[in-house]
């Protein structure tokens, strides 16, 4: 598999506090993550942990503070903002994002909404090419036509998530970033709007980034995985060798934590204590110190390096590959 997308030592620092409490909110730490074309990665953890923001950096939707970004081999991190926004890559990497409504701009008609970027990103070579590509864009969404002149006001919650999903894929992008975009609907219309997105991937031959907190969700839509915890990655393998076998106690808290009625009268890991903090964290120390139910003084003095554990598999733990 060749490599789209690929990052090394991302970070996203934040200033917070003033005067001599001033410091630096680590959204992301040090991120290395690849993305193979055609593949579908899931992002997984605690709220807070960075998902969003390193979706967001991916997207290049925000700079990161350091660290490198090539898609097909170019940096376009080191691309300013101003500068992407009209770069021909802008087409190639778009986003779905988690709460339609608010995505959406209330002023726009869904074919306002869906021409918008395929103008901006894509061009039209006259008003009746640009219909055409907004009809074939609600077409591989499942929505009728005579939705185009409608306002989002005027649509329902699942009709609202097409639209965006309409919207990114209507410039025919190789990398789908999704932010939890089924988060905001009802049970039931998740599982469609899911359907669709298994759909259009393998329709389209795009890559995809699903940030969730739904695994099982993660583990029916994605080939691989990838745990973060405090702005840093701590975890990465194929789905099934994950859920089979986790190699971080954080991973296996998490996966302990699925509802599940084989496991009824079974007392699943607690992580006692409460995350570290992320403004001007120690280097030194391992960011699951604290909490983790196999912390040793190794992990207070040395912040453990993702390692191979398996085929495919990594994990930022002293005693991962260990027994628990």
């Amino acid at each position: 598999m060749t490599t789209l997308l690929e990052a090394t030592g991302l970070k996203r620092f934040y200033k917070v506090g003033s005067g001599r409490k001033r410091g630096m909110l680590h959204a992301l730490d040090g991120v290395d993550l690849a993305i193979g074309t055609g593949e579908s990665v899931g992002l997984v953890g605690e709220s807070g942990c960075g998902k969003s923001t390193l979706a967001r950096v991916l997207a290049r939707l925000v700079e990161p503070t350091a660290g490198s970004l090539r898609f097909k081999g170019e940096d376009i991190a080191a691309i300013p903002l101003a500068r992407f926004i009209t770069s021909p890559l802008r087409a190639r990497i778009q986003m779905v994002f988690q709460d339609p409504t608010e995505s959406l701009n209330p002023h726009f008609t869904v074919g306002d909404a869906i021409a918008d970027p395929i103008r901006r990103l894509r061009g039209a070579a006259d008003k009746n090419d640009l219909d055409r590509r907004v009809r074939a864009a609600l077409a591989m969404v499942g929505l009728p036509d005579n939705l185009i002149g409608r306002y989002p006001h005027q649509l329902s919650g699942g009709q609202k998530a097409r639209v965006g999903i309409a919207r990114a894929v209507a410039v025919e992008p190789e990398l789908l970033i999704l932010d939890e975009p089924t988060s905001a609907l009802d049970v039931s219309v998740q599982a469609v709007v899911l359907k669709l997105l298994a759909d259009l991937r393998a329709r389209l031959g795009m890559s995809y980034v699903f940030v969730s907190h739904d695994l099982d969700v993660v583990r029916l839509l994605c080939e691989r995985v990838v745990v973060m915890y405090l702005g840093e990655v701590i975890e990465t393998a194929p789905t099934e060798a994950l859920f089979e076998g986790p190699a971080h106690p954080y991973t296996r808290a998490l996966l302990a934590a699925i509802p599940d009625p084989h496991r009824r009268g079974q007392h699943p890991p607690r992580l006692d204590g409460s995350p570290r903090s992320p403004i001007d964290p120690d280097p030194g120390v391992c960011q699951f110190y604290g909490r983790c139910p196999r912390g040793q003084p190794v992990c207070a003095q040395s912040r453990p390096p993702l390692r191979p554990v398996g085929a495919g598999h990594l994990a930022a733990c002293h005693f991962a590959g260990h027994p628990a």
